[in-house]
């Protein structure tokens, strides 16, 4: 089941448990040496030789004590973003004498919000079966039941032990408004994905249509700095559905010294086209939406002045010149049933 090569699939997927897309661990059967919640942190584990806590040595990462029943050791989460699970990342960083040498997933959905009770009580479907793991590595599976949505999983370690990490990495669920209210068009949690961009250096495109503000500088989109000024920075964002555009936040909080100049988007309507061929987006017939505007530093702007609001894209290109960093992107309209 263990397949290393899959790491490179992981780029074009959404990672769906983190803290930052409103991830939430619920339930351990024990975590005495490290915090269960750990394991959803944003940031890489880290190892400190010196530190200890009341209990052991500190970890980073969800660690229970040592066995000495019959059995094994279980953790449920919510998913920030419910979806189709296609992989994961079982991360042992740092938990080399103490790590688990089995895990296994197991999967549950439920629209609505959900009693610990009725978590523990629920028909879990296995998506991973037990698997042996390495010490000290990242751990990466395909999962099985790829079709089907998951809002909770459960992470059982055999028969005890200590995971840094649990990276999820998926397809999310779209759900997409009946009625004609204002939606974000753009946003992760609804289906938005940034597919591609010319530069990424310093900060992940992903971040800018991420929920919430943004934490600091290194929470959004940045650009490494241009020498030879010959045209703007770039990302293409792929919308959640098709729809017209009534509205764009352009966030450039923190970013003060290296905000960029300007900025203008546009847009095209392009459900033939497979992701890939966006990778070079000049050659495609973008029709304009905001016109070159300047921006400030670290300030939220706010536009509702648009050019084409009455015409339906599937995709929108955020151009940003000559570099710099973004910290949020936001695009709000109206989902169309226009095919």
């Amino acid at each position: 089941m263990e397949n290393s090569t899959f790491t490179s699939s992981f780029a074009g997927l959404t990672e769906l448990a983190s803290e930052k897309v409103g991830g939430k661990v619920l339930l351990a059967s024990d975590d005495f040496f490290a915090e269960k919640e750990n394991l959803i942190k944003v940031e890489k584990p880290i190892f400190i030789p010196d530190k200890y806590t009341d209990k052991g040595k500190w970890m980073d990462g969800w660690e229970s004590r040592r066995k000495r029943v019959q059995g094994f050791d279980w953790c449920i989460l919510k998913l920030g973003i419910s979806g189709f699970v296609k992989g994961v990342d079982i991360d042992t960083s740092f938990f080399i004498g103490n790590y688990p040498p089995y895990a296994s997933i197991e999967a549950c959905f439920f629209e609505d919000d959900v009693t610990n009770k009725e978590l523990l009580g629920a028909n879990w479907t296995e998506i991973l079966p037990k698997s042996s793991l390495n010490p000290g590595s990242q751990n990466l599976f395909s999962c099985y039941q790829q079709d089907k949505p998951w809002s909770h999983l459960k992470l059982n370690i055999f028969p005890d032990g200590g995971v840094a990490r649990l990276r999820v990495y998926g397809e999310v669920l779209k759900k997409i408004p009946k009625d004609n209210s204002l939606f974000e068009l753009s946003a992760l949690v609804n289906g938005g994905k940034v597919i591609t961009c010319n530069d990424m250096f310093f900060g992940n495109k992903d971040n800018m249509i991420a929920p919430g503000k943004a934490k600091n500088m290194g929470d959004g989109w940045e650009t490494r700095r241009k020498r030879i000024i010959e045209g703007p920075d770039w990302a293409i964002i792929k919308l959640a559905t098709k729809g017209s555009i009534k509205e764009l936040l352009i966030d450039t909080s923190y970013f003060k010294g290296n905000y960029p100049d300007s900025c203008w988007v546009e847009g095209i309507f392009a459900t033939n086209l497979d992701d890939i061929e966006f990778f070079n987006p000049h050659k495609l017939d973008w029709i304009e939406i905001l016109p070159k505007s300047k921006l400030e530093p670290d300030k939220e702007h706010k536009f509702t002045e648009l050019k084409n609001t009455d015409k339906i894209f599937t995709h929108l290109k955020l151009n940003i010149f000559p570099d710099g960093g973004i910290s949020r992107f936001r695009a709000f309209g109206f989902v169309t049933n226009i095919v």
